[in-house]
């Protein structure tokens, strides 16, 4: 059984973005050696997320929409106007954990002669909800 673990840091300026981390993710199973197995990538912050779909641009800019009318952007405090509970924490990033629960924290691919084994589309993305400063992704290789 061989493992591989490796650490992946983002740095996103703007508070949500979304980041194909693919690339990086074909290089750790690459490098892991492991031929048959798994892998973990997993989103190390709870406003953050870890999803697969297609690379297009249009897509994201209707997650971006749909998300915002599911769960809008307000720092307020008060739920009478549209404020969140949790930032009387003295953050302003509740909407953030909840467009996590939504989009999801994790993903697990299956590894098969060496190469992520995934359908024709399927592209590998890290979504920040609360940017402005560094974060980490988790990328865990388990096979043989």
């Amino acid at each position: 059984m061989k493992t591989q673990t490796e650490e992946l840091w983002v740095d996103i300026p703007e508070r949500r973005a979304i980041v194909s981390i693919h690339n990086d993710v074909e290089r750790i199973v690459s490098e892991s050696g492991v031929q048959d197995g798994m892998v973990l990538v997993n989103a190390m912050h709870i406003t953050a997320s870890v999803f697969i779909n297609d690379y297009e641009s249009g897509l994201h800019a209707d997650y971006e929409r749909w998300l915002e009318e599911l769960v809008p952007f307000n720092p307020g405090t008060d739920p009478t106007s549209g404020g969140y509970l949790h930032n009387r924490t003295g953050e302003d990033n509740a909407d953030a954990h909840h467009k996590r629960q939504i989009m999801g924290r994790e993903v697990v691919v299956a590894i098969t002669d060496g190469q992520l084994h995934l359908g024709p589309w399927e592209h590998i993305f890290y979504y920040e909800f609360d940017g402005r400063r560094r974060k980490r992704i988790l990328v865990k290789v388990i096979g043989h």
